[in-house]
């Protein structure tokens, strides 16, 4: 049998009508940028997210390098965003794993990333280390709800009022999934999501959301997205092209309504290969906190030889990823930040033991027992 890790020609099938219907108007109008679609995905994420105000952005990596620049952070010494690791630079705090954009968006901006490690059973930022981890010079916190779980956030913006920080919040991986009744993006100073087309809710090339309950900060999110530009030819300050197209917003409209039942096929599977994976003494599935309702973006367990389980189970035709290999304080590209091996023990022990299986919604029931048996074969 054969288990792709992401099928989305079978998602796309059931809904190609929709989208072709969204898009042909859209090609029909030849205004590919700025067009209507776009201002009603913005009402529309706004609305689902519980948020005042939506920006459409070019992607989930512009999403969070537009808050950042919108809020003036990395402006500080200008001079040294090349390597963003002088004294007196603003700091970030944020998660060594998640994807790469996550802290690349901080260094792009001019600020320097301070990571803090992880919680064990989430695998989200722990707040517990957050607090010392503050110095004079930080500005904010970005949080990452991996995976499709919102973080702690409580203890977060706690930490963020006592300190006077703006919270970022990275939902890249995380639209629709809700901690206490409240939706990820609903919780920060800004809310960033991605539409990258693995996502639950996809586009059909890149895209991003910034979403946030500040209408003043809103509008410099507009300006900032059209270079700046308070209007055409007149910049108030250097932002940059990170415009949604048109195109990407009329087909997420149409996929948006689509959300909540894809989202809730997933936590369907995930369900499932937790009652299948019941009594596996080397699987340990995953921990969603109370109060906290996934999306399962990823599905990943921690497993003892974890390369070895993979190739033995691409070799029976089941597609398999880690997220994330390496932790982000250990990139070639961030040595200037002065971190070393076993600066971060629970991000470095889940990089050696994280695999994530396929979760989406289409999967039959006979691909997830499959799955399951081909795990429990190979530790038997």
């Amino acid at each position: 049998m054969n288990v792709p890790l992401l099928d989305l020609k079978v998602q796309y099938a059931t809904i190609r009508d929709e989208v072709m219907a969204a898009i042909v108007p859209v090609m029909e109008s030849q205004y590919f940028i700025n067009g209507p679609e776009v201002k009603q995905l913005e009402a529309a994420v706004a609305k689902y997210s519980g948020c005042a105000e939506a920006i459409g952005v070019s992607s989930g990596t512009d999403a969070l390098l537009a808050s950042l620049m919108a809020l003036g952070i990395g402006q500080s010494q200008p001079a040294c965003r090349v390597g963003a690791t002088c004294e007196g630079c603003d700091e970030v705090i944020t998660t060594p794993f998640t994807f790469f954009a996550t802290a690349g968006s901080i260094w792009r901006a001019g600020a320097r990333p301070v990571f803090v490690d992880i919680e064990p059973k989430t695998f989200n930022i722990d707040p517990a280390g957050i607090e010392a981890a503050i110095t004079e010079h930080t500005k904010a916190i970005i949080p990452v709800h991996l995976f499709g779980q919102v973080a702690e956030m409580e203890p977060i913006l706690a930490i963020a009022d006592k300190h006077g920080l703006s919270v970022i919040e990275d939902g890249a991986q995380a639209i629709g999934a809700v901690r206490n009744g409240k939706k990820a993006g609903a919780f920060g100073t800004t809310g960033c999501f991605s539409f990258f087309p693995s996502k639950n809710l996809g586009g059909c090339g890149d895209g991003g959301m910034v979403v946030t309950q500040d209408a003043e900060l809103a509008q410099r999110l507009r300006w900032c997205r059209g270079h700046g530009g308070k209007d055409k030819y007149h910049n108030l300050f250097v932002g940059g092209n990170f415009r949604l197209d048109t195109l990407q917003a009329a087909a997420l409209l149409v996929k948006l309504a689509h959300l909540d039942d894809w989202s809730a096929g997933r936590r369907a599977n995930a369900a499932r290969y937790n009652e299948l994976f019941a009594g596996v003494a080397e699987v340990t599935t995953p921990t969603i906190l109370e109060g906290n309702e996934s999306i399962y973006n990823q599905y990943v367990l921690r497993v003892p030889r974890r390369d070895e389980l993979q190739a033995h189970l691409k070799a029976n035709g089941v597609s398999t990823a880690v997220y994330y290999p390496v932790g982000l304080h250990l990139q070639d590209c961030f040595q200037a930040l002065g971190y070393e091996a076993g600066a971060f023990p629970v991000t470095e022990r889940a990089t050696q033991e994280v695999v994530a299986l396929p979760v989406y919604p289409e999967l039959a029931d006979e691909q997830l027992v499959y799955v399951v048996e081909t795990v429990k074969q190979f530790f038997a």
